[in-house]
């Protein structure tokens, strides 16, 4: 086989595909070497073992996240066009939320040089060090739960089917009894349609950054009393 079809970064494509159509349980060593056309040895130049391909998926997968804003742009922006391109990503490779949660990221360099970027921002807005962990934190696992709780129907629904499941969703919704779940009713009228998902992204951002961004005001706020 090539030698570049054999490269780090090609067997972590292959595997986040994989990954991306039959789940993480579909990555194994063995289905891998089977796509790649070699044997389960060849990979273990670049993966000792399960573990370590699971963490080489996600450095791949994050070395494609790209902001389209400028340095000079103000940190808020910035920061937003990480969190942006981070959620466009999960979005196009539904593998990766959970992925995120069961590896050790930091093995990874796209995620150091991510988390390095964030907290050069944030640190820029007035937090210290530990404070801009926690906010590149907190970006972090909202942009996962972003995608992982995606409005309607669950990823194994299939497209031709996900009418049918919308409808069995708001008619059970609407036999709640109406005196002590109204609210749970008239939301069961949004069923009537396929969700509108790019809002639903661009509402859950704005949501995110507008808690980093109070935060900052009340931080400097505080700081200019003690001052």
């Amino acid at each position: 086989m090539a030698t570049e079809r054999l490269s780090r970064a090609a067997v972590a494509e292959r595997a986040l595909r994989l990954g991306d159509e039959g789940g993480v349980e579909a990555v194994t060593i063995r289905r891998l070497a089977q796509e790649l056309g070699v044997t389960p040895m060849a990979l273990y130049w670049h993966f000792k073992n399960k573990d370590e391909l699971l963490a080489g998926i996600v450095d791949y997968a994050l070395s494609m996240v790209r902001s389209d804003r400028a340095p000079t742009d103000p940190w808020q922006l910035q920061l937003r066009a990480m969190a942006e391109a981070l959620v466009a990503v999960m979005r196009e490779h539904p593998s990766l939320p959970g992925l995120m949660h069961e590896v050790d990221k930091t093995q990874g360099e796209s995620f150091c040089q991510a988390t390095n970027a964030a907290l050069a921002l944030l640190t820029t807005a007035g937090f210290d060090v530990q404070e801009a962990y926690w906010i590149a934190s907190y970006l972090l696992n909202g942009a996962i739960g972003l995608v992982q709780m995606q409005p309607d129907c669950p990823a194994n629904v299939p497209a031709a089917e996900a009418p049918e499941w919308r409808r069995q969703k708001r008619l059970a919704l609407e036999s709640l009894p109406a005196d002590r779940f109204p609210m749970m009713i008239a939301f069961a009228a949004t069923y009537a349609d396929a969700p509108d998902n790019d809002r639903y992204y661009a509402f859950g951002v704005d949501l995110l950054m507008a808690g980093v961004e109070a935060m900052a005001v009340l931080h400097l706020s505080r700081s200019a009393k003690m001052g």
